[in-house]
């Protein structure tokens, strides 16, 4: 009897500490990426990065429409030049060729960089509100619940509408 009197008391102890580690342990969760597309800056930032797109993409076409009119123009001169001038005429296409194709890389190495310099600031903004709204609510853990985030279920507070209200939107 005094063996299931102790095994009792330790049951009970043990239900009651972890219920007093569960109860100390607040978890909330948030949304990160519809937070950052929700931010004004972003709006901002993505209309920077279309409008620099939209210039590389015309300076990219009108590339390629004067290697397209020099190379009807010597085609269609082919038959009254000799062979090394169309050989050396063939040579600068394929050397304009290679610059679009240069360009075009360039390009994407200087967008995905102005993409990286204009979203870090604004990751940066949304990651110190979700720290001082979580810190104010009191919460030890704030899991990102978004797409791929790993979390896969999401019960506890979710605290985009007040970190929104931090940023002031």
């Amino acid at each position: 009897m005094k063996q299931f009197k102790t095994l009792l008391f330790a049951a009970a102890l043990f239900i009651g500490a972890t219920s007093f580690s569960n109860a100390q342990t607040k978890v909330a969760h948030v949304n990160t990426t519809e937070l950052v597309a929700s931010m004004p800056s972003m709006k901002a930032a993505q209309a920077e990065m279309e409008k620099m797109g939209k210039t590389f993409e015309a300076d990219i076409q009108e590339m390629v429409k004067e290697y397209q009119t020099k190379a009807k123009q010597y085609e269609a001169e082919a038959a009254t030049k000799t062979n090394e001038q169309n050989q050396q005429r063939g040579e600068e296409l394929a050397q304009m060729q290679q610059s679009i194709r240069q360009f075009q890389g360039d390009a994407q190495t200087q967008l995905q960089k102005k993409e990286m310099d204009l979203l870090k600031p604004i990751t940066d903004k949304a990651k110190a509100a979700i720290l001082k709204v979580g810190k104010a609510q009191g919460f030890n853990y704030v899991l990102d619940s978004s797409q791929g985030g790993g979390v896969i279920m999401a019960e506890g507070k979710d605290l985009i509408k007040d970190v929104q209200k931090e940023l002031g939107f």
